[in-house]
């Protein structure tokens, strides 16, 4: 069963971890992962990104794939310094997937993409929601 942590219910989880026998297993809380409604908006902001702007690769300037994109971005945001030798070859970046990530960090990313297009004059196809108190 799941509970939403209060004071109540969080001293039940302690009483409940203190009257379990020896053996028996817990399992931590995790954080949420990220909903599809943001890995959608990510995919689209991504598709954006792919048709506007051109990223170096290996000393050339070319238009990045929407899945060339989720890696460089991805890798950007989590700051990965793993990499590890391909297997024929070449060189291929550890790190998260984008499934795995929690909500928050996938908030990160699409803030991290927002940014990243105002600085270079990315154009999004859906429009920014803007709060009603702003209007």
């Amino acid at each position: 069963m799941r509970f939403p942590l209060n004071q109540r219910t969080r001293q039940r989880a302690h009483q409940a971890i203190d009257a379990a026998p020896d053996g028996f297993f817990f399992a931590p809380p995790v954080e949420p992962t990220r909903t599809l409604g943001q890995s959608a908006k990510l995919h689209a902001m991504l598709a954006d990104v792919a048709r506007q702007v051109e990223w170096p690769v290996n000393g050339k300037m070319e238009r990045l794939t929407v899945d060339d994109w989720k890696s460089v971005v991805v890798a950007s945001l989590m700051q990965e310094k793993r990499m590890a030798a391909g297997l024929r070859g070449g060189f291929v970046i550890l790190g998260k997937r984008t499934s795995s990530m929690s909500i928050r960090e996938m908030s990160e990313a699409i803030e991290f993409l927002y940014s990243f297009g105002a600085e270079n004059g990315v154009t999004w196809s859906e429009p920014v929601e803007v709060p009603g108190w702003v209007r």
